[in-house]
């Protein structure tokens, strides 16, 4: 059996997560007084509850709305520097060894924050957190799709600015409806021709045509979602019968696609867990892994979409080791590295759950 406490222990790596939807309720409370910054709810708890309620409208923009809260008390660098801190502790306490945050500095842009000072910011916090827990972290910013594709190519060079400081990569985030990734090729263009990272939520609110534009017009090493990669396949039961080209691409290519369970039934990418693809995409020897999302916004943890996993598609823990180093092996940051985090970490700290439980499944 696998249990909570167990499910605690894995050692997780959390590819997909964004630093603006993972903050602690009480914090941004806290920080909104600091502001004089109305919330629809005044004390942790309730907050929580209203942005949880907020998560389960099956529709991606209105499952957004809530990042006006948590961007609006990311407003110095001191409140950037202290979110970035918590959210390696929050991480690290379940389990995470290492992880990759993203956010888009853009929307975090006023009076006395410029985009440089954000980055920075928020590096400091991460860093002060490793430090403090051992989890170690890569920083992704993220462009958005429904703005200036100007605005995206000045996100890409802030990006590479930033690699020798701890950021690994560059994100295509927001709506796709409407909002196809081709528009920012300059953006991806120059992320390319600098020979850096590139992942891009794709397959989520919109089909396989933006999988197809994220890898083969902008130059994707990871699929954020991914959810409707399944529009190219036949499939019966859990069994794939046929691929289309592109899904065979992925497949071959083995392009990491960045699952997230809870996100994905919340925004409506998905009915249900029963008819989520990451069940099929997993048996099939696609490269997927767990993530998060949004934590506070999905209510959600990386050890609770383990568990998600466990109890709809009956994984047990030789597939949550197979998950954790297929996203190490995922991971942007050196090779040297992610082998190091594979052979010193995690699959040490697995021989050891499974010498103590024994769970042979």
């Amino acid at each position: 059996m696998i249990t909570i406490e167990m499910l605690t222990r894995i050692p997780k790596v959390e590819l997909h997560d964004h630093l603006d939807g993972s903050l602690r309720p009480a914090t941004i409370v806290e920080l909104a007084k600091e502001f004089s910054l109305e919330l629809p709810a005044k004390d942790p708890d309730s907050l929580a509850s209203w942005l949880h309620r907020g998560a389960g409208r099956k529709n991606l923009a209105l499952y957004l709305e809530g990042f006006e809260y948590t961007c609006g008390v990311m407003r110095t660098k001191e409140a950037i520097e202290r979110i970035a801190l918590e959210t390696i502790e929050d991480l690290s306490a379940e389990g995470v060894v290492y992880a990759e945050l993203r956010f888009a500095p853009i929307l975090l842009v006023r009076e006395g924050l410029d985009l440089e000072t954000i980055v920075e910011a928020a590096l400091r916090g991460l860093e002060a957190g490793k430090q403090a827990t051992g989890t170690a972290y890569g920083l992704i910013l993220c462009a958005m799709r429904n703005m200036a594709p100007e605005l995206s190519l000045e996100a890409a060079e802030l990006a590479v600015a930033f690699r020798n400081q701890g950021v690994v990569g560059f994100d295509l985030a927001g709506d796709e409806s409407g909002h196809p990734p081709k528009r920012h090729q300059d953006a991806f263009q120059y992320i390319r021709n600098k020979n850096f990272n590139i992942t891009i939520h794709a397959g989520e609110a919109f089909g396989p045509e933006s999988i197809w534009q994220a890898l083969q017009v902008c130059g994707a090493h990871r699929i954020g979602h991914g959810t409707r990669l399944v529009e190219d396949m036949v499939i019966h039961g859990a069994r794939i019968e046929k691929m289309g080209s592109l899904a065979a691409y992925v497949k071959d290519r083995r392009i990491p696609l960045e699952c997230c369970l809870s996100s994905n039934i919340q925004t409506g990418a998905a009915s249900d867990f029963a008819s989520h693809p990451f069940h099929v995409l997993y048996r099939n020897d696609f490269r997927v892994c767990l993530c998060t999302d949004n934590r506070l916004m999905s209510d959600t943890s990386l050890t609770k979409e383990y568990g998600l996993a466990a109890e709809h598609y009956g994984l047990g823990l030789r597939d949550f080791e197979r998950l954790s180093i297929n996203a190490m092996k995922s991971a942007f940051i050196p090779y040297d590295e992610r082998v190091r985090i594979i052979y010193d970490v995690i699959k040490p700290r697995f021989a050891r759950i499974r010498d103590e439980s024994n769970p042979y499944d």
